[in-house]
């Protein structure tokens, strides 16, 4: 018995030791150029935001780690979307609102798109950096519904509804939609295409008036974007990287801790079609989305 405890602790203190030395191992090999941070240093994190926003929680979840981490000096989210669900959307916003509030830098990074909702999250950083050809802007609100009264009365199908309340069926798919209805729907994004203007507005430091001029929905170039001072710089991820150390005061480079990375099976979906299928879920709810335009 004494034999087997022995060995035990023996296995454990050469578990230790391995552990200890694999640390020190990669502190070291972390420390890179002279002046770097090492392991346990100050670092900049990078937060990633890809695809549609259909729910925010993980992208704010993260948000809060890297705001509740004494070694995370500043943040730069990186933006891949082309917008998505209003309110995710600004849950991720106030977000990056409350790490600034906690003292900690943030800087966008805009990737190959970066518009609609993509670009109200951006506009909460301290600092906007996007590519000369990054498609952004789009600020504005839509909502989709569809109308298949002929073709349900085609194939023999009546749809009843029952109802309590005027606007309980608004946007029901077997009858067009009533003046009345459109207006209920129009007042509604027109209120959240405000709030989206006031959200630019204050995040870019511009007059409201100013910002109305070019917030019709329209998509922009990074660099027509730099023009309108939606943008602050031209330049890619390191770049926004340096910019957030700089303001931070961490030397250059810093250390950087990197998104993690997980599979699934709908952003193997989303990546290889271009749809997120969550959003085919819903359709008539009012969201930030933009149309796509790739290069050959």
């Amino acid at each position: 018995m004494a034999r087997r405890l022995t060995v035990a602790a023996a296995a454990v203190l050469v578990y230790i030791g391995v552990a200890l030395l694999f640390v020190l191992v990669v502190a070291t090999m972390s420390r890179g150029r002279e002046g770097s941070p090492g392991l346990f240093g100050p670092r900049v994190a990078v937060v990633e935001l890809e695809g549609i926003i259909i729910d925010g929680a993980d992208v704010v979840r993260d948000l809060k780690a890297h705001r509740d981490n004494p070694m995370v000096r500043a943040v730069v989210v990186r933006i891949n979307s082309p917008g998505g669900v209003v309110a995710p959307t600004q849950e991720i916003h106030d977000s990056l609102m409350r790490l600034r509030q906690a003292g900690k830098p943030v800087v966008a990074s805009l990737g190959s798109v970066a518009a609609s909702g993509g670009y109200y999250v951006a506009v909460a950083a301290d600092r906007i950096y996007a590519n000369p050809g990054t498609l952004t802007g789009s600020i504005g609100v839509i909502m989709q519904m569809a109308n298949l009264e002929n073709l349900m009365k085609k194939v023999g199908v009546e749809y009843i509804v029952v109802k309590a309340g005027q606007f309980k069926d608004i946007g029901n798919f077997s009858r067009p939609m009533s003046p009345d209805e459109r207006r209920v729907l129009q007042s509604l994004l027109d209120d959240v295409h405000s709030q989206f203007i006031g959200a630019v507005a204050a995040g870019r430091k511009l007059d409201r008036a100013e910002v109305a001029q070019f917030a019709d929905g329209r998509v922009f170039s990074g660099t027509q974007a730099k023009g309108l001072k939606m943008v602050d710089e031209l330049g890619g991820l390191e770049d926004a990287i340096a910019a957030a150390a700089k303001l931070a005061g961490l030397p250059t480079p810093p250390y950087v801790v990197l998104p993690r990375k997980s599979f699934s099976l709908l952003d193997l979906v989303r990546n290889q079609v271009g749809v997120d299928p969550r959003s085919l879920l819903t359709p008539a709810l009012p969201v930030f989305k933009t149309p796509l335009y790739l290069m050959d």
